[in-house]
């Protein structure tokens, strides 16, 4: 039975992403880089983490990891999939949220409909769903 293991996203600007949704979820960071790594990314001729072009974002507790990837393209239309974040007080979170660069996009009575900085959208819900 197959198990969710990575959430990928597309972006223009993977490590500033990544770092959007390493503050915006509770228990995520970004991977740190080890020497193993800068030497892979300086054989690329990527001297800057900046400009990396997959930036991993790994849940402290288990949960699924997540990676930004860079494309040439941008966002054409809405997403097929999103994601769905739970917090005690919605209103507070997306204000957080928009502090980090997300945007409101639309309220409704059980949900609201947050864009992260690449466009991407997402969801924050009451945690009693």
């Amino acid at each position: 039975m197959a198990r969710l293991r990575d959430i990928v996203l597309d972006c223009a600007r993977p490590a500033a992403t990544a770092r959007f949704w390493a503050a915006a979820l509770d228990g995520y960071a970004v991977a740190p880089y080890d020497d193993e790594e800068l030497a892979r990314l300086r054989a690329l001729g990527i001297t800057d983490v900046e400009d990396d072009p997959t930036v991993l974002v790994e849940s402290r507790e288990g949960g699924p990891r997540m990676w930004f990837q860079l494309v040439p393209e941008g966002r054409s239309c809405k997403n097929r999939v999103h994601l769905d974040l739970a917090a005690p007080d919605r209103e507070a979170e997306a204000e957080r949220l928009v502090g980090l660069g997300a945007t409101v996009l639309d309220r409704f009575p059980d949900h609201l409909v947050l864009a992260d900085p690449e466009g991407n959208e997402f969801c924050v819900i009451g945690e009693d769903g």
